[in-house]
């Protein structure tokens, strides 16, 4: 037994020598590549010219995201919590001066779509609240082929070179060596990353907006994000930003609120998706597009190749072209949701890119995750990801083969096959890239005309009403005091300083530091060489505010309740009355009514019947609701005194909804902190059924939330 023991501790110790060995320490040391390379610029991908498209021979880029790509499986690295509907997109008007795309220009074509809206940083298995940007993708398949818009629910990205992607989520993502937190980038190595990249200081905003914790997903906007461009037959080109207006408005919920919906229920958009197109509320966005003429490129206080930067709707409108309705969910999660393969490369004629570094870096990569995802080269094959074209080349064999190719040739060119198939000639529909002039240096280097990294940011602050800037300041206190590095947190206000001062102030105040003096912050992006990075600069932007970067004053909010949950606070005793007059009237204008009660099954009207429940209140929150009408009868005097109805009443109220009570209803309030108000968003009426404050209250939820409630910093 002694002998036993000793060679059981050898082992161990062995294996710990194992460890050892394997274990790198990068303490002083230079960066090199996977083969031992010293990098010189592990920032910018090599290019042709400084605004140049991307070239393939980079293999420093190519062995980075290579690696990235296949660091997990099978799940998504990112996005992969997903939600996912069919539905089909219609055209308004013919697009022929600038696109040949023929899905954008036949109106009487009903285009097929499906769509995947998923959250970033978290896995499959994390809440839908988390704050986080929300991938917003659609696969239209098309007569042409597959056209794929893959963007997000925000216009711009944290990050302008590709080359940095793989760092910017290994920085977001639970830290290496506990893999904490999930889902958040509330900790120490997201803003490391951040504190040291001013060029995401305009992400920043959106991400610390209530933008990043939307209330349905049927109520954001979408975004393709980069600058792609439209050919028409003449071979002109334009370039061309993507923006989805939702039907519904953008709307979000508070911090509070949603942390709050993440222990009640993780899956509250994946749910609220699947039951409005099941009950035939069917999502509907309309699809805008931002056109400017390649002579226009240069005419900008921005560079329109930089991701980190949006065009501003006061310089160049979005024209809407048409609608996308979802009207049918998956039959199967797994096989639809879950295996749909997007691409930014897939693209028709009369679609093409920009040479954007963030979206040259996608091209590559994200063919490269289909194949560590799905394991094969065929992922085309799987019917989701199946296009609805004719589908002929000399690609042959490969793991999970579906398609059946008869006959001895495989190759091009041939006689033995006739030739077939033949190349297409543009004029017959076949693709052919624009023909932009390249006469360039190559060079790991971006334009310094990237390296505004302030303006638009101070731009989307200004632009928020009081209401949202307090949202971006909590925001931003409740992140970075969850930093427990000091220094990262001084850097940050470094930088927020950058963007406004007296956000950078009431910042720091919620931290208990001071903003620190300026600094010349690195900006990593700018110079061949790391020892040539140059300063971020700030220019002066013609648009001082911008009300569509603001959700409250954003042109696509709207005052239909439609879809929005209504919460009746009932008992045994509850007047009919009272319930069906403000039942009908919610549900006439779209909303719908949730009957809460002590219990499940029915209760008794003051009439004598039954009245069916929808939930307890042991399973009902506010969170999940929308507003909250209390009707009158009997029930009061039991509801006056129950925990979970002074809860219930007093979170909506802390959250700014309507309230709305009627007869002995009224009384239930007074135990609250909801006391009757019509001016603060509390409606009460003596008079049971009266329209005229049923009308009322119907017209105040259409605003949303009583915002005025809300104490600033």
């Amino acid at each position: 037994m002694k002998d036993k023991k000793t060679n059981n501790s050898d082992g161990a110790n062995a294996k710990q020598t194992d460890l050892e060995r394997n274990r790198s320490n990068a303490d002083g040391q230079f960066m090199t590549t996977d083969q031992g390379l010293k990098i010189n610029d592990d920032n910018n991908q090599l290019k042709a010219g400084e605004r140049g498209s991307a070239l393939l021979e980079d293999f420093i880029l190519r062995e980075k995201i290579t690696h990235f790509d296949h660091e997990r499986i099978p799940e998504r690295i990112v996005h992969a919590r997903g939600s996912g509907a069919h539905g089909y997109f219609e055209l308004y008007k013919p697009m022929g001066e600038f696109t040949k795309a023929k899905f954008l220009n036949d109106t009487s074509v009903k285009t097929p779509i499906f769509i995947r809206i998923s959250t970033v940083a978290g896995s499959r298995g994390s809440t839908d609240l988390a704050r986080d940007v929300r991938g917003f993708a659609i696969k239209f398949y098309t007569q042409e082929g597959n056209y794929d818009l893959v963007g997000n629910n925000m216009p711009v990205f944290f990050i302008q070179d590709a080359m940095k992607f793989p760092d910017l989520v290994h920085a977001v993502k639970g830290e290496p060596h506990n893999e904490i937190p999930q889902a958040a980038s509330a900790h120490d190595t997201f803003w490391d990353f951040i504190s040291l990249m001013p060029e995401s200081m305009h992400m920043i905003m959106w991400t610390m907006s209530d933008r990043a914790i939307p209330r349905s997903l049927r109520m954001m906007e979408g975004f393709g994000v980069h600058t792609f461009r439209f050919i028409n037959d003449k071979n002109e080109s334009h370039f061309v930003k993507f923006h989805w207006k939702p039907k519904l408005g953008t709307h979000a919920v508070v911090w509070d609120e949603a942390q709050k919906i993440s222990g009640k229920n993780s899956d509250f958009h994946k749910l609220d998706l699947w039951e409005a197109i099941d009950k035939g509320d069917f999502p509907e966005w309309e699809l805008g597009v931002q056109i400017i003429p390649e002579a226009d490129e240069h005419k900008f206080d921005f560079d329109l190749l930089d991701p980190t930067k949006l065009v501003p709707e006061e310089l160049v409108p979005v024209t809407i072209i048409g609608k996308m309705v979802l009207d049918r969910n998956p039959d199967n999660f797994f096989a639809e949701t879950e295996q749909i393969a997007f691409h930014p490369g897939h693209v028709v004629p009369g679609i093409d890119f920009s040479n954007d570094p963030l979206l040259q870096g996608r091209l590559f990569s994200y063919t490269d995750t289909q194949l560590s995802r799905l394991g094969s080269p065929n992922f085309h094959e799987i019917p989701i990801n199946r296009t609805i074209a004719p589908m002929h080349n000399h690609q042959r064999d490969g793991h999970m083969r579906q398609e059946i190719n008869p006959g001895r040739v495989s190759y091009h060119p041939n006689s033995l096959g006739g030739g077939c198939p033949f190349q297409a000639k543009a004029s017959e529909g076949g693709f052919t890239s624009y023909d932009e002039r390249i006469d360039a240096r190559k060079v790991r280097a971006r334009s310094t005309s990237f390296a505004d990294h302030f303006s638009q940011a101070t731009l989307f602050y200004n632009s928020q009403t009081d209401v949202e800037k307090n949202h971006i300041i909590k925001a931003l206190r409740f992140e970075l005091g969850k930093v427990e590095t000091v220094a990262i947190r001084k850097r940050t206000l470094g930088l927020l300083d950058q963007v406004d001062p007296t956000l950078a102030k009431k910042v720091a105040e919620g931290l208990g530091l001071e903003v620190p003096q300026p600094e010349k912050p690195m900006n990593h992006g700018v110079g061949a060489d790391a020892d040539d990075a140059q300063e971020p600069i700030k220019k002066t932007q013609k648009i001082k505010n911008s009300d569509a970067l603001s959700m409250v004053k954003n042109p696509t909010l709207t005052d239909t309740i439609a879809t929005r949950q209504i919460a009746f606070l009932c008992a045994a005793g509850v007047t009919g009355k009272s319930v069906d007059t403000m039942k009908k009237a919610l549900e006439d204008a779209g909303a719908m009514v949730k009957i809460v009660a002590p219990h499940l099954g029915s209760i008794k009207t003051a009439e004598g019947k039954d009245l069916a429940v929808d939930q307890s209140y042991m399973i009902a929150a506010s969170v999940l609701f929308d507003g909250v009408f209390i009707p009158d009868g009997e029930n009061a005097a039991a509801l006056k005194d129950m925990d979970e109805v002074k809860e219930f009443i007093n979170d909506s109220f802390k959250h700014c909804k309507f309230i709305a009570a009627e007869g002995t209803g009224v009384d239930v309030l007074k135990n609250t902190d909801a006391k009757p108000d019509a001016d603060a968003g509390v409606l009460t009426n003596q008079n049971v059924g009266d329209q005229k404050f049923v009308k009322n209250y119907i017209a105040k939820l259409g605003t949303h939330r009583f915002w005025e409630r809300e104490k600033a910093v």
